[in-house]
Order: structure tokens, then C-alpha cells, then sequence
């Protein structure tokens, strides 16, 4: 069965944090909105299948981590006992809990929405086939805002087992698999070792850069891979897989290390996460005239519009770096262009995270890219072993460290490592918005003792004013 449905002033396709973004900021501007999900709720790969779930149980995985290491420090636990029904209950709870707050709100702002598979037949239909498999609408539009996101990389090296996940599989929680092999060291596959390894599985990953979580510095990236190489089985660097099979048994899985030598492992469940591949390549784009490149991808220009005037883009089908957070404000400028406003995606910096034990926190240019762009910077760096909060709280392994440009003086980068350090950056993300330089930083009073004084303490020792550890003074030129 099929239905016209009226005109809408803006289609949005797509409801993850990008889409429903933008959805609630048109309708907040007075647009007719229809907002088209896959999902069977709103929120989309983040709130349903990544990073909400993902969050949640990693939280877990440091409640268990926390009970554990305390033992040093004087109080001990017995074994925890693991209920993993009850454990995915909680997770579950958690993701429907937000994916009924936000049908509610979007009820209140009159946002019509349609459950199903959109796809474009021309540069202002758009038709949708409903998720119930028996009927599909058409939908007539004005504008349209595509927020179709990304999907998991697949190797086609592995065998199509059950055994074998990708992120959305292992976040189901549907076993704790003894032994479980990791492909890809990034910012997920860190994560997802986070939790398993926490919950019992004997974890072992293989990357094949030098170091797990390659985008950050590896100064910040260091304290992680001595934390989780002391929890996992193995962490092979500068590994790949070449074959697998399934057996009955297990998944025998060959891999060739760093020095070239082969050698064959077993193991009860294969994560692959070696990154996401946009899905521009999906929706019949080119019946509605949008240009997609090979790899999925809809390139945009500052006013997030797409070669149709008409049709903008959003998201991780827009480009890297593929963060909920970049989507969401994207999202929200989409709509008010949408709605005539002179605006445009204009951020100068946007912070990454990986929500590991320790975190790792950056935002702006790593050190590694100021070196191979040959950017003259002034570092400095507050290690935590001198915080005293850090100290009361036993993780003292962390650092703070900002970037500033020699010519201008002010901050282009920064990054930390430590606990809380997803919550740390967004004061420096706010500083390089600012045009903040040291003395803007290490002037700001920041309370005593916390983990965000470290940020002032390694702006000072830019400034050469810090006194919680010694540096050899300035030298002046006397007046």
C-alpha cells in the first residue's frame, strides 16, 4: 500500500544526534518538519547501538576496575559476581528511557515522524518504506537535511559467523566470550577491550600501527596501553590478520605479527572495528541529483548545502571526524540556514574522546601534526603524578598538555590523559574558540584540589609562572 503524504517544509533522514538536532531546532523555527528514522526509535547508531550503550557498560567495566585496584590501597572486595541479564537490563533501560524523551519531544514541537527506509526519487520526493514491511509513503518537500550517518567496516577475510561482531553486536551483550580477539586498536576497539576485559573475557587486540589509538599523541595514548596491556591477554601492534575459519570450537584466526612471522589463535568471538563507511551511498541520492563520491561520502561547503542548493548534509556522511557531537551542531546550523538565517559551520575546534580507563581527551592540533606541518609551538605539560587530586584519587598516571602557537601566542591544541579527561577538554575547546593564550588560562582561578587545576598548572609552565614543580626561571632582561 501506498500514501501521498501533504508537503513538509523540511524532510530530515535520518534521526540520530545530527538529525533530530535539526529536526527540533527547525521546528523551534516555525518549519513544517518530517523527520524519517530506520530506527524503531529515534537517536539513531548513537543512542540505540554506539555511544550511549557503550557508555553505559564502560561505566560498569570502571566500577569493576575501580573495586579491584583499591585492594592496594587498603580496601578489598570479594570476586564480583556478574548478573548479565541484569547488567543488559540497566543498559537497555538507559537507551529507552532517552529514546522516549526525545519521541516526547518531538511531539511537543509537532514533528511528524515516519519509521521506515527513506530513500530520494527526485530532487523533492522522497519515499519512504515503512518499517511495519507492508506499506511506503511518498513525501513531497521544500528543503531536506540528509543525516544518514555511517555503518561499521566489514572484512571480508572473516567468516559470516554469529561469532564474528561488530560494534553493534558486541554492544548487545548478548555473552561475555572467554577468549575474544579485537581487530582494530582505535578509539572503539579500545573501548570495547575496556568492557570486556572488565567483564572476564581474555582480550587480546591486533593493530597494525605502532600503538592502539593512533590518532592521539603517544605521549597521551601511553598511559592506556600500560593500563589495558596489564588487563588484556595481549595487545599486538603492528599486526593484521591474514585468513579465519570457523570451526565448531572456535574461530581459528591467523595472525602475522610485527616481525612477519605468522602464527594461528584460537578464540570464542571476533569484534572487527576498523572503522565506519558512510552511508551517502544508500539513499537514492542520485535520483535527487546530490554528488556522492566512492566512499559514501556527500561533500558540502560551509553552508553545509550540497551541490542542490535545496538538499544540505550533516553528519559522518559529511566527512570526518565522525562524532555525535560534531553532528549535533551541524545539525542545529543546518536548521537554521534551513530557515534563511545567514549562518554557517564555522567551529574551530572540535574535542575527541575515547572513553577508556584512562581517557584520552584532544582537542585542535596534536603535537604530531604541528611536527609534520612544521608549526612552531610552545608545549607545556603538567604530569598528574603532581596533582594532588589526582594523587587522593589514585590516578596519578595522567597528564595535562597544551599547545600554543609561538608567533600568535595562542592556544591551538591541547590533549589529556587521565580520569574524567572527556570532561577536562571542553574548557580548552572553549579556549581555542576564544583565542585564549597562557596567561588567559593560568589566570583563571580553578578550584583546589581538582583534576581541572592541571589544565592552569600546564598553562603556567608555558607562562614559566607554575610552583607546583620547579622549572628553571626565565631568564629577564633587567629595566
Amino acid at each position: 500500500m501506498e500514501n501521498s503524504h501533504g508537503d513538509t517544509d523540511l524532510v530530515v533522514l535520518g534521526a540520530g544526534p545530527g538529525g533530530y538536532a535539526a529536526a527540533f531546532r527547525a521546528a523551534d523555527l516555525g518549519l513544517r518538519v518530517t523527520l524519517v528514522e530506520r530506527y524503531p526509535t529515534l537517536g539513531g547508531v548513537c543512542l540505540n547501538v554506539g555511544c550511549i550503550p557503550s557508555k553505559t557498560l564502560l561505566h560498569a567495566a570502571k566500577v569493576l576496575d575501580d573495586a579491584a585496584s583499591f585492594a592496594a590501597h587498603g580496601i578489598r572486595f570479594g570476586p564480583p559476581e556478574i548478573d548479565l541479564d541484569a547488567l543488559r537490563a540497566w543498559k537497555n533501560e538507559v537507551v529507552t528511557g532517552l529514546a522516549n524523551g526525545l519521541v516526547g519531544l518531538a511531539e511537543r514541537r509537532k514533528v511528524r515522524v515516519v519509521q521506515g527506509i527513506g530513500t530520494f526519487t527526485s530532487p523533492s520526493e522522497l519515499r519512504v518504506e515503512h518499517s511495519d514491511g507492508n506499506s511506503r509513503e511518498t513525501i513531497s518537500f521544500a528543503k531536506a537535511i540528509i543525516a544518514v550517518g555511517s555503518r561499521p567496516v566489514r572484512l571480508k577475510l572473516l567468516p559470516d559467523d554469529p561469532r564474528v561482531l561488530d560494534s553493534t553486536g558486541a554492544l548487545r551483550l548478548d555473552a561475555v566470550p572467554p577468549r575474544l580477539l579485537i581487530v582494530g586498536g582505535g578509539i572503539i576497539g579500545a573501548e570495547m577491550a575496556t568492557i570486556y576485559a572488565a567483564l572476564g573475557s581474555r582480550v587480546t587486540i591486533v593493530e597494525m600501527l605502532d600503538r592502539i589509538v593512533g590518532e592521539a599523541d603517544p605521549d597521551l595514548v601511553r598511559p592506556l596501553a600500560k593500563r589495558l596491556g596489564e588487563r588484556c591477554e595481549a595487545i599486538l601492534i603492528g599486526a593484521k590478520v591474514e585468513s579465519a575459519a570457523a570451526t565448531d570450537e572456535a574461530i581459528s584466526v591467523v595472525i602475522r605479527d610485527s616481525d612477519g612471522e605468522s602464527r594461528t589463535l584460537q578464540f570464542d568471538a571476533v569484534l572487527v572495528s576498523v572503522g565506519r563507511r558512510p552511508n551517502g551511498g544508500d539513499i537514492g541520492a542520485d535520483a535527487a541529483g546530490v554528488a556522492v563520491d566512492d566512499a559514501g561520502f556527500i561533500r558540502v561547503d560551509e553552508r553545509l548545502t550540497t551541490n542542490v542548493p535545496h538538499i544540505l548534509a550533516i553528519g559522518d556522511v559529511t566527512g570526518n571526524p565522525m562524532l555525535a557531537h560534531r553532528a549535533a551542531h551541524q545539525g542545529k546550523v543546518a536548521a537554521e540556514i534551513a530557515a534563511g538565517k545567514k549562518v554557517a559551520f564555522d567551529a574551530r575546534a572540535i574535542p575527541a574522546v575515547a572513553y577508556t580507563d584512562p581517557e584520552i581527551a584532544w582537542v585542535g592540533i596534536t603535537e604530531q601534526q604541528a611536527k609534520a606541518s612544521g608549526v612552531a609551538i610552545d608545549k607545556g605539560v603538567f604530569p598528574w603524578s603532581a596533582s594532588a587530586r589526582a594523587l587522593g584519587v589514585a590516578r596519578s598516571e595522567g597528564l595535562s598538555k597544551l599547545l600554543f602557537d609561538r608567533t600568535t601566542k595562542r592556544l591551538i591544541g591541547a590533549g589529556i590523559v587521565g580520569a574524567h579527561a572527556g570532561d577536562l577538554i571542553s574548557e580548552l575547546t572553549l579556549a581555542i574558540e576564544m583565542g585564549a593564550d597562557a596567561d588567559d588560562i593560568g589566570l583563571t582561578i580553578h578550584p583546589h584540589p581538582t583534576l581541572s587545576e592541571t589544565v592552569g598548572m600546564a598553562a603556567d609552565m608555558v607562562a614559566g609562572t607554575v610552583v607546583d614543580l620547579y622549572i628553571r626561571p626565565k631568564k629577564t632582561t633587567p629595566t
